[in-house]
């Protein structure tokens, strides 16, 4: 018996792993996020036991678990996006290994991978921005030390922020005396789902324009240059004078 903690991705259907897909299928118990994870994505499953996580508790998950582990039944542990990144594993992780249950991480298309795409950009450009933090905007919880916005933003790479859409003044003011306001900012709400929307501007013109949209939640904010980059330098790896491995 095995929980795999499946990332189901950003929120199209199709962009899932294979294996992610497989394992959906054929696992008699799936315990999914419902709150992000569309029913699209459980779409040719067989299982036995469904199970809407959104409004359970860990104690309730971990108890799921744990029955399904003394039955012998695989489960399907479907998050959103990659598990791995602000899934919320790590305590259910811890758990499982205090209880002795075997799991597996499966990983998913991030939110970031998707708005990139959305916006036909690549995130690391050379002489641009060879660096992408992924972070999030502390409310509910403090940042650790050295992980504030102001400090990130110190090192001028690619910012993708999540949780910080109904903070967005908040974090225009931080990030101003490092990238300028003139910086590209890209506001997406719900990349890749059927009413995916997005904003692009500047740090100087973002707040007016996102104004106008509804964006509550479910939204990332891509800050860098790479989102409007003008002329780069062409990387190595093409470069007809580039030798390596394949190509000599």
């Amino acid at each position: 018996m095995t929980v795999y903690f499946i990332g189901a991705g950003p929120g199209d259907p199709e962009l899932i792993t294979v294996k992610g897909q497989r394992l959906i299928r054929s696992c008699p118990v799936i315990l999914y996020a419902g709150s992000l994870v569309p029913e699209a994505v459980l779409d040719g499953h067989n299982a036995e036991q469904l199970v809407n996580t959104a409004e359970l508790h860990l104690a309730e998950i971990i108890e799921l678990l744990r029955q399904a582990h003394e039955r012998g039944q695989d489960v399907a542990r479907v998050h959103s996006g990659d598990p791995s990144l602000y899934g919320a594993i790590g305590e259910q992780i811890r758990e499982l290994r205090a209880l002795g249950i075997p799991f597996e991480i499966i990983p998913g298309v991030t939110a970031t991978a998707a708005c990139a795409a959305l916006l036909e950009a690549e995130l690391t450009l050379p002489g641009i921005a060879q660096t992408v933090i992924l972070t999030r905007y502390g409310t509910t919880s403090p940042m650790p030390a050295g992980e504030s916005l102001g400090e990130l933003a110190q090192h001028r790479a690619t910012l993708a922020i999540h949780l910080g859409v109904r903070h967005l003044p908040n974090i225009v003011a931080e990030l101003l005396p490092h990238y300028g306001v003139d910086c590209p900012i890209a506001v997406i709400h719900r990349a890749s789902w059927p009413d995916q929307d997005w904003v692009l501007g500047t740090l100087g013109d973002i707040e007016e324009k996102v104004a106008t949209k509804d964006f509550r939640r479910t939204a990332l904010i891509l800050v860098g240059r790479v989102l409007d980059p003008g002329a780069f330098a062409e990387s190595a790896l093409y470069d007809a004078e580039h030798r390596h491995l394949y190509r000599r």
